[in-house]
């Protein structure tokens, strides 16, 4: 995998792949969306769900939504990917994730992007406490909100009010991921990844998780792809065995456009290939550590047998009458207490390495902030004196035009 993008890296070929990708993704019937109905349901017209696999509203005169059913068999991961909601379709929303039983929402935009509204705001901030949403009958209450450098995460409690029943609800929020862009680098999308995976909700014990960005179809394509690619290479232990390209034209049959650009494009092997390293690298080490300590307790085993297991084998090695093995010199078998001291150094310097890439991340994302900060504030000073600078150059001009004209007519 690593050889593969540095090839399509060194020669430049993203866009061609990207291209072949979308020339060889499965068109779809989306008759459903188009209906005059559902017009004022969809946030961009050329965005729409497969009529095969949309999400259908079950209490609802109209089943319409604008959101897709994506199921990875082999991962065993389902997801729902769908659009940012609109202000007319909030309620709609909240009934979807009700009646899939979705444990989690994870949203990859922000509310205002480049000065417009990607977004509706469906969830209640700190100050309102709670939104209801009158026409499907729900009621939104925030329970707790942490929040970190490169997203928030906040605890929301869904209430039926017709059955008055009462689900809690995560709300994983990235917050630094620009619009047609990508992350400033995978380890900090991958630190959100993993946050997620942690909640357990993107488990098939719970409902497929709610997926939105603006239109549903880059970042939250780009979300999906890497998680189900990871979780393919940690259940066969074996990168080689995922093709990245086949498993996005896959999730292509479920809904269009998924991944937008071949940045993003080239931000999903980027980001595959570190978790990979994350996944393989921590299971690599385990395994190294418990073959450590069989080897270790076998050795014990065979220079100091129990009287009682004469007969049997110990630890499946070799019978007890086996001549122990010659250690070479300067060699000594590790105490037990020797393995455990050992193995707490070990992972304490895996948590030291941890805890530093975050640190340094959190301190790239902070610089990143700082400058967008900065970027933003210039902006606004611009906007606010621009006019005033119009208005004057426009009063200056007239008043020369004036002057010209006074001075002509004069002579």
């Amino acid at each position: 995998m690593d050889q593969e993008f540095e090839n399509i890296d060194s020669s430049g070929q993203w866009q061609n792949l990207y291209n072949e990708i979308r020339n060889q993704s499965q068109e779809c019937p989306y008759k459903v969306a188009k209906f005059p109905e559902n017009r004022n349901r969809n946030r961009y017209r050329d965005v729409s769900p497969y009529d095969h696999s949309r999400v259908r509203l079950e209490n609802s005169e109209n089943d319409y939504i604008n959101a897709s059913l994506i199921t990875m068999e082999k991962a065993q991961r389902r997801y729902i990917l769908t659009q940012g909601p609109l202000r007319n379709t909030c309620g709609h929303f909240w009934l979807m994730i009700w009646e899939q039983r979705s444990k989690a929402v994870i949203m990859l935009n922000r509310v205002i992007e480049k000065g417009l509204e990607k977004c509706a705001q469906y969830w209640p901030s700190e100050e309102e406490g709670d939104m209801d949403f009158s026409d499907t009958e729900f009621v939104v209450f925030l329970v707790s909100e942490d929040v970190e450098p490169n997203y928030t995460i906040r605890v929301l409690e869904l209430q039926n009010s017709k059955t008055g029943e009462s689900r809690q609800i995560y709300h994983f929020h990235y917050t630094t991921w620009p619009d047609f862009g990508v992350p400033e680098s995978p380890a900090s999308f991958l630190n959100f990844l993993f946050k997620v995976r942690e909640s357990g909700s993107l488990g098939p014990e719970n409902g497929p998780a709610v997926i939105h960005c603006s239109a549903g179809i880059g970042r939250s394509g780009t979300f999906s792809l890497v998680d189900t690619c990871l979780v393919l290479i940690d259940n066969w232990k074996d990168p080689a065995s995922v093709d990245i390209q086949n498993v996005l034209l896959d999730m292509r049959a479920y809904r269009m456009g998924l991944i937008q650009t071949p940045d993003q494009l080239r931000f999903s092997y980027m980001a595959v290939i570190e978790g990979t390293k994350r996944i393989l690298g921590d299971a690599a080490l385990q395994q190294k550590l418990s073959k450590e300590r069989q080897e270790s307790n076998a050795d014990l085993g065979s220079s100091h047998p129990s009287p009682n297991m004469s007969q049997d084998k110990l630890n499946g090695q070799s019978d007890l009458c086996t001549e122990p093995q010659d250690l070479g010199r300067g060699e000594r078998i590790r105490s037990p207490k020797e393995e455990h001291l050992a193995d707490l150094k070990t992972g304490s310097l895996r948590k030291r390495n941890r805890e530093e890439r975050i640190a340094t991340t959190a301190q790239k994302v902070q610089q990143m902030k700082l400058k967008l900060s900065d970027s933003e504030k210039k902006k606004e000073d611009w906007l606010f004196w621009r006019p005033i600078l119009l208005n004057v150059g426009a009063g200056a001009a007239l008043a020369l035009g004036l002057c010209m004209c006074w001075a002509f007519l004069s002579q």
